[in-house]
């Protein structure tokens, strides 16, 4: 054992398996610091001993094990950008924690962290069923209690879709015409022209739309059915895709097949290998229709 002062605060240092472990005791007293020390031994070879699983994997960072993970679920899976942008955030908040230390509270101080920086109920839930599916067994074993107490899942936010009349799809028009985001009104005439999701929309590629031939193709989708489909270009589209054409070609001096139509970057577009943010688009859209 190697107990470091720090300021006033003792802080212990010690090996546990394969891991270093190194915290603050929160204490100015030695004999404190020594009695904390060997408690957190002792809950450390409680959990490794506590269900029987592969030893290393519960001594090991969240972030190596999420790291580990999506190597593998890129091999498996054909769609994983919501599976690293989830991942993403669970590696942010509890990446530097141990498996053996990730229970019940700290599954629930994630929902609410989350929930502070706003994030949708239903995000949160997808990002908490890929943290217990990192953790296999002791993941199952919090699964089960925490549905058990009906808090595994954050219950949604119902929102009813609203039907907008001529009055008021005319105002937006003219509204969007008149933003500083040169996504704005295509979006907007994309949502009343092509039915297609917003995520759909936000990550469309140019590869994806023939203006010669007057259709697109849907990339990847929320269902399998919707992955690929083709959506003709009507009369009322098409003008404001040639406009987007020219006004891409002028701001990038290129158009290629995987870029996108929305490129990332405010308040100018600058990086058209990435999408727009979704909520920078969800931004510009809610003046429109308040």
């Amino acid at each position: 054992m190697t107990l470091v002062k720090r300021g006033e605060i003792w802080w212990y240092d010690f090996q546990f398996g394969n891991q270093r472990i190194r915290e603050s005791t929160k204490s100015t007293s030695k004999v404190v610091a020594k009695a904390a020390e060997q408690q957190r031994r002792r809950d450390l070879e409680h959990g490794f001993h506590n269900i029987t699983e592969i030893r290393e994997n519960r001594i090991r960072l969240l972030r190596d094990v999420a790291a580990q993970y999506l190597d593998d679920y890129r091999l498996r899976f054909r769609g994983v950008t919501f599976a690293e942008y989830a991942i993403g955030h669970v590696t942010r908040h509890l990446g530097d924690e141990l498996l053996v230390d990730i229970d019940e509270a700290a599954v629930l101080g994630y929902q609410s962290s989350r929930l502070k920086e706003l994030a949708a109920p239903k995000s949160v839930n997808e990002e908490v069923r890929f943290l217990l599916t990192m953790m296999e067994q002791q993941g199952d074993v919090i699964r089960a209690s925490l549905r058990k107490k009906k808090k595994l899942k954050i219950p949604a936010r119902r929102k009813i879709g609203k039907a907008y009349d001529a009055d008021e799809t005319d105002r937006m028009r003219q509204l969007s015409k008149k933003s500083r985001s040169p996504h704005i009104y295509l979006a907007l005439t994309m949502a009343l022209n092509a039915g297609m999701r917003d995520a759909e929309t936000k990550s469309l590629q140019w590869g994806r739309v023939h203006l010669d031939k007057r259709y697109l193709q849907v990339g990847e989708s929320k269902t399998n059915a919707g992955d690929g489909r083709t959506i003709p270009i009507n009369s009322i589209l098409y003008p404001s895709l040639t406009t987007q054409y020219g006004w891409y070609r002028k701001r990038f001096k290129d158009i290629r097949p995987e870029w996108y139509v929305f490129p990332f970057g405010s308040p100018r577009p600058h990086d058209p290998t990435r999408p727009v943010a979704s909520r920078k688009l969800t931004a510009r859209w809610k003046r429109l229709t308040v």
